[in-house]
């Protein structure tokens, strides 16, 4: 026998696949004769010296786990860092349930708490970071997705497919609001797989504060241009954090702004699709054209659902990998699987020099995969500007002049990404 235990728990929003890395990480570690224990609701019990939502894990309770979503753990945003006190009880509630190692599950906030408190234990505690987040920016290798993402990725397509067929029946225009707290993985990877009229994410844009108006506009000159050659439906999907990106005294206007543990604005809270909605039916009344437009919010409904064998499999190697890793005397490190083989990334090598953060991974708008992803896109570019016939045909549906419509909307396309160019 050993004095050894390992712990569970799970941080942040949910993803699906969660209950794989419980499942294998427990098969592992009980196959080699350790205990587990699954603590309840993340952080926010034992960060207050609360150890009573814990409980054992074995073999029989988690064979079967892997095929449903959700967490069997729940979880919780519940911020152990925020002051000395916490992070302190924090590591003395798992000292006092015989904890020995510690497997976290979550996104880049949970993967901070996970550092902290392996400092904080100075070795006493060997903990390891399993990265999950349906957001997929995580700052993992190029091209590694995190847990999750695909599964939402592929639930999102199948939402945002019917609602263009609702769009062209009903001749109407969708606004589908896709969760990404900063980055517009999962915005962009439904917009893409799903054939969007268009997507909108906060990497496109060249300044971190990004007018309203902006965003605005180049939805109104999508809408102007699909009218222009008799379409009046169309879906867009846009990434929540381009909220982050607004300014707050703007966005102050139409909401209240609440902010959770980890000081992040609550962006679910604000209702985006509603608010721009609403700045874009006014814009168009300026040029005479009045559409039907409808918002609606995705996310909640993909968290939670079950994986995809992509990510059972994914999550169920991930599990593996914690638990044999933590067993063979590793620590401090956020487990990877990179081209087949596993890979452990050091806390330490996480970090943002500029904000002691863990990096977020974003976007990159100078790949072909973005540049692919606009060139479908329906939205105003600058050969439009270029032909004359075209702008005569947007200004017509505008009911304005081409040198005033050019005036108004040209500067949209000033940040257009550069012609496709393969290198042989």
């Amino acid at each position: 026998m050993t004095d050894s235990k390992l712990a569970i728990l799970v941080g942040g929003g949910p993803a699906p696949g969660i209950n794989s890395v419980i499942g294998a990480a427990t098969i592992r570690a009980c196959v080699e004769g350790i205990p587990v224990l699954g603590i309840r609701d993340g952080f926010s019990g034992i960060m207050r010296g609360d150890i009573s939502k814990v409980r054992a894990l074995d073999i029989e309770t988690v064979s079967r786990i892997h095929f449903r979503g959700g967490s069997t753990l729940g979880t919780a945003r519940a911020n152990p860092t925020k002051e000395p006190a916490l992070l302190e009880a924090t590591v003395n509630s798992l000292k006092r349930l015989g904890v020995t190692q510690l497997i976290t599950i979550g996104g880049d906030d949970t993967a901070f708490s996970a550092m902290r408190i392996s400092e904080h234990s100075q070795g006493a505690l060997k903990v390891v970071h399993v990265p999950k987040t349906i957001d997929n920016d995580l700052d993992l290798p190029e091209w590694i997705p995190t847990f999750g993402y695909q599964t939402a990725r592929h639930v999102g397509t199948g939402i945002v497919r019917d609602l263009l067929v609702d769009a062209q029946t009903t001749s109407r225009w969708y606004f589908v609001v896709a969760m990404g707290r900063k980055a517009g993985h999962l915005a962009l990877g439904i917009g893409k797989a799903a054939g969007a009229t268009l997507t909108l994410i906060p990497e496109e844009f060249s300044t971190k504060q990004v007018p309203l108006s902006e965003m605005v506009d180049t939805l109104a000159g999508a809408i102007i241009k699909r009218l222009a050659y008799g379409r009046p439906d169309g879906v867009a999907v846009l990434a929540e954090g381009l909220v982050e990106g607004l300014d707050p005294e703007e966005l102050a206007q139409y909401a209240d702004v609440e902010r959770d543990e980890h000081d992040h604005i609550r962006i679910a809270e604000i209702d985006f699709g509603r608010i721009i909605k609403a700045r874009v039916s006014e814009r168009l009344k300026d040029f005479g054209i009045k559409v039907t437009i409808v918002s609606k919010d995705i996310g909640y409904e993909l968290r939670c659902t079950d994986p995809i064998p992509f990510d059972m499999e994914y999550t169920r190697d991930l599990g593996y990998c914690a638990a044999k890793y933590l067993l063979e005397g590793g620590s401090g490190a956020m487990v990877t699987i990179q081209q087949g083989k596993f890979k452990p990334i050091k806390f330490a090598d996480m970090l943002d020099p500029q904000t002691g953060r863990t990096r977020v991974r974003m976007v990159d708008v100078d790949t072909e995969y973005y540049k692919i992803a606009r060139r479908y896109m329906l939205r105003l570019r600058k050969d439009d500007f270029e032909d004359p016939a075209e702008i005569l045909k947007y200004a017509n549906v505008a009911k304005t002049s081409p040198e005033n419509f050019k005036a108004q909307l040209e500067y949209l396309v000033k940040n257009e990404p550069p012609p496709l160019e393969f290198e042989y």
